[in-house]
């Protein structure tokens, strides 16, 4: 079973950056698209941004474009999110899924795509 644990969650300063990691024990990271989701208190979980199992392709929501970066490193298991310019909107619970996938290059964008969830790590983003 593939078991994923998100951690760098804080409280931070509006214009502040912050980098949450996802680590992914008992499985091979390069096997595994992944990608990040957020959700606030009395929202939907939406997507934030995801990443291709080769690294080479990656997407994003709109709100995030040209703030936020997904990177992995598969030699360390870990996928990291890169947030930067923060706002209060930002504020949410993130969590980091992964799917097994063939393509190397195919980004998922959608919830039910994925198979595993990590716990979430909160981002807490103040005025």
């Amino acid at each position: 079973q593939v078991q994923l644990v998100e951690s760098g969650g804080r409280l931070v300063q509006a214009g502040d950056s912050l980098r949450v990691s996802c680590a992914m024990s008992r499985r091979t990271l390069s096997n595994y698209a992944m990608g990040w989701f957020r959700q606030a208190p009395g929202k939907e979980r939406e997507f934030v941004g995801g990443i291709s199992r080769s690294g080479g392709s990656s997407d994003y929501r709109d709100s995030v474009k040209g703030r936020f970066t997904v990177s992995r490193d598969n030699a360390k298991n870990t996928v990291y999110l890169q947030m930067n310019s923060l706002i209060p909107e930002d504020t949410a619970t993130y969590y980091c899924a992964a799917v097994d996938m063939i393509s190397i290059s195919y980004v998922a964008r959608q919830r039910r795509d994925y198979k595993y969830w990590g716990q979430g790590t909160q981002v807490t983003v103040s005025s």
